[in-house]
């Protein structure tokens, strides 16, 4: 069965949810410079950087609409796959490392029904640092096909806020949105014992598009 967000025109982009608060003040004050700039040349020295900055908040908070990939493990995240470690119960994780230019809007790796949303405090440490692992997260659980799929959203040195958009007990599509990481971050998902990576460390992924696992 094709996916919903499948038949969204795909170039399309928005703005992601959870952005507002950062936004919002920063495209005020662009405007707001601005439009006092052509008065005030201190203005017009206010106005070059935060317009700038309103630009940029704009490019970080995109949402680009995506055709799903059909697969049973889809990446949750855009970026660069920074590990796969085996892990003693028989899984393997897979960390894949958001920079600041990527897409920061997560999405679910398989359909199923979230059993588990729950968020840890903790640190701030860059997240491509291994004791980023005690940073701030949010730990997902769903139950899928393939059994209980855990996927953790960890908070970089910048970013210092996780927004889920989905609480327990809700019921995703593979490829759906589920959560936004503001700010250059790391997302670990574990696949189950018995399923192949069909990723290399180092390789770019795309969230909802790129595949993890081989047949």
């Amino acid at each position: 069965m094709p996916h919903s967000q499948s038949s969204a025109p795909r170039g399309r982009v928005r703005l992601a949810r959870g952005a507002s608060p950062w936004l919002l003040p920063t495209v005020a004050t662009a405007a707001l410079s601005l439009a006092r700039s052509r008065r005030s040349g201190r203005w017009a020295a206010v106005a070059v950087p935060t317009t700038a900055l309103a630009a940029g908040m704009l490019w970080f908070f995109r949402d680009p609409e995506r055709e799903i990939t059909q697969g049973r493990v889809i990446s949750p995240a855009d970026g660069v796959v920074q590990s796969i470690m085996p892990w003693k119960d028989g899984r393997t994780r897979v960390a894949i490392f958001m920079s600041p230019l990527n897409v920061h809007v997560n999405r679910a790796p398989l359909a199923g029904t979230v059993t588990s949303v729950e968020h840890i405090p903790g640190g701030f440490v860059p997240a491509f640092n291994k004791e980023s692992e005690n940073n701030e997260r949010v730990v997902w659980h769903f139950d899928t096909e393939l059994g209980d799929i855990e996927m953790v959203q960890i908070a970089g040195a910048v970013a210092r806020r996780i927004v889920p958009y989905v609480p327990q007990g809700t019921k995703v599509e593979q490829g759906e949105r589920i959560g936004l990481i503001r700010f250059g971050s790391r997302v670990d998902i574990y696949l189950p014992e018995g399923v192949e990576v069909d990723v290399e460390v180092g390789q770019p992924t795309i969230a909802g598009v790129t595949r993890l696992d081989r047949d």
